[in-house]
């Protein structure tokens, strides 16, 4: 009997057309049908793509009605049989949730967006719960289990980076390694306990994505995706220098492919809307393969490719949602690390990030842009000029071998940001700038991001950009679920003191640091604690934020931190 393994996740609602993602444990052919208001269904069927002996299917079902509640239930066929073959795969016979829905959007509403970075796995029991605190995401499923949908569910949700911890599983995860790599004698002692291929970074993702509250999420709510550095190892490209080292380790040309092969299937696959899954060409590649060896050699050599040459894959991508536009900017994968010339993107990338972002391409220009990347662009204060001093002892402004300290300093404080790529976060001042002085500029222009284990608020100063009518802001939710060490709190206010960021800066300066026209004030913040933040986005223009955190209860909840209107 077939079973669903993971999933159902909703990836892209439009006003008329989902997709869903699901793993299944046996080939065939998977169905989605939804309930329309009359009674009626729409279905969409997928043969499964079968990667590494996994079963893989993302169903596109069109035909949708605008601005409803529609329920939908997965199954599975035999290929070639006959439907009334078929085999409930979701909902669940016993499953105390509700019924998985999509909610395709009406013209005219507010958009709620929630997003954040970083989650450790696990249950909501009390030793999870000890090691890690409360799962924001479980919180948020109890939420909206609990309160009207209408208002106050997101109606997406946007993951920026570390979902998995490739280089840290959990223990369970560890267990699990030690007894697969038992008499293996080609592990690297170092690595014996990390992720190594693709078969275990499926055991990340199920495990992520399995416990009951989020799996019910994932279910029901849209997302979109980004990678980050430990989806594949702490520090991954942070300079030359390191990738250098890393890349001539024996263990690393099978992680690295495991890492970009089960990501382009398990999340970013799901960022593409339906006209995008159509003419993708690795896609259409692979399914046009009959041999399971031939297809995952395929998929292999394109991971192996993409980590070679980032130019041979896009991870960024783009959704309109209304009069909102979102540009998710990979700022990992595609980084130039030339200590002479570092960059965050590539330059045909960032080319095409400006031209979304500048709106060449729309008709109707948007009310609100998304920025979304995976590092916060505006950091604290003391910690920005820190990673810009670094970066100008690491290029080797000051000789050979003070270039050696920077990037020992460089790797061991993760000093990785957009400030220590300070060509890249001059082009993005830059950019934000032509984006609040254009002739349609939006009213607002948020930056979207995580990875600092720590949340905040930052509006964002631009020379000739009048807050009034553009207002930017940097807004940071890091973690969902994983806290930092106390050692590093106090680590995090200490630089962000006035007396120790005028000093950094100082030292910045006199390395000859020169920083654009830009200033920025942090107005709330930081937090610690785990929790999600959402943008509510009107087409009058119209932006606010919340800001809720983690709570223990009899079940897992969230409590409001803040509530604040960004627009003027």
């Amino acid at each position: 009997m077939p079973s669903l393994l993971l999933g159902p996740l909703l990836r892209h609602v439009d006003a008329t057309r989902a997709t869903v993602w699901v793993e299944v444990d046996e080939p065939g052919t998977v169905r989605v049908e939804v309930t329309l208001p009359d009674g009626s269904t729409a279905t969409g069927r997928d043969e499964t793509l079968t990667l590494h002996g996994h079963h893989f299917a993302l169903v596109v079902v069109d035909g949708l009605p605008t601005g409803e509640r529609l329920p939908y239930g997965v199954h599975w066929e035999a290929r070639g049989g006959a439907q009334a073959d078929g085999v409930r795969l979701w909902p669940p016979r016993e499953w105390s949730w509700p019924a998985s829905e999509i909610r395709t959007p009406r013209a005219g509403e507010p958009l709620r967006l929630a997003f954040g970075s970083c989650r450790r796995a696990g249950d909501d029991g009390e030793e999870a719960t000890r090691r890690v605190g409360v799962d924001a995401l479980s919180a948020l499923a109890h939420r909206m289990v609990e309160e009207p949908v209408e208002g106050r569910w997101p109606d997406l949700m946007l993951f920026v980076g570390d979902q998995v911890y490739a280089d840290d599983p959990n223990p369970g995860i560890v267990e699990r390694l030690r007894e697969r790599h038992a008499g293996r004698a080609d592990d690297a002692d170092d690595v014996r306990d990390e992720i190594g291929d693709f078969e275990e970074y499926t055991w990340l993702y199920h495990e992520t994505w399995g416990h009951d509250a989020v799996r019910w999420l994932l279910s029901t709510t849209p997302t979109c995706m980004l990678l980050d550095d430990h989806d594949l190892r702490d520090d991954w490209n942070t300079s030359d220098v390191w990738r250098e080292q890393v890349s001539a380790l024996p263990w690393w040309r099978e992680r690295v492919t495991g890492a970009f092969a089960s990501y382009w299937i398990y999340q970013h696959l799901g960022n593409l809307s339906p006209d995008q899954l159509a003419g993708d060409d690795l896609l259409n590649r692979l399914r046009g393969i009959e041999d399971d060896a031939e297809r995952d050699r395929e998929l292999d050599e394109f991971a192996r490719a993409a980590d070679a040459d980032a130019r041979t894959a896009r991870w960024s991508f783009s959704r309109d949602l209304g009069t909102t536009r979102l540009v998710a900017i990979d700022s990992r994968c595609a980084r130039r690390l030339d200590p002479a010339d570092r960059h965050i993107t590539g330059e045909d990338e960032w080319a095409w990030v400006r031209s979304l972002a500048l709106g060449e391409d729309r008709e109707e220009p948007a009310r609100h842009l998304l920025l979304a990347t995976t590092l916060p662009a505006f950091l604290l204060h003391g910690i920005h000029h820190a990673e810009t001093f670094d970066e100008a002892l690491a290029s080797g402004r000051f000789g050979r071998r003070v270039a050696g300290w920077g990037e020992k300093l460089r790797q061991a404080a993760d000093l990785e940001h957009w400030a220590a790529f300070h060509r890249s976060f001059r082009e993005l001042v830059d950019l934000l700038g032509a984006v609040g002085r254009g002739e349609h500029a939006p009213a607002s222009v948020l930056l979207l991001s995580g990875d600092v284990h720590c949340s905040y608020t930052a509006q964002v100063h631009l020379p000739g950009v009048d807050p009034a009518a553009t207002v930017v802001h940097q807004l940071v939710m890091s973690p969902f679920r994983n806290p930092l060490q106390r050692a590093m709190k106090v680590a995090n206010r200490l630089f962000d003191a006035r007396p120790v960021r005028g000093f950094i800066r100082g030292l910045a300066r006199a390395a000859g640091v020169r920083e654009p026209a830009v200033n920025w004030d942090v107005e709330h913040g930081p937090w610690f604690d785990n929790g999600v933040m959402t943008v509510v986005l009107d087409p009058d223009g119209r932006a606010v934020l919340e800001v809720d955190h983690a709570r223990r209860g009899p079940r897992p909840r969230l409590r409001r931190t803040l509530t604040e209107q960004l627009t003027v």
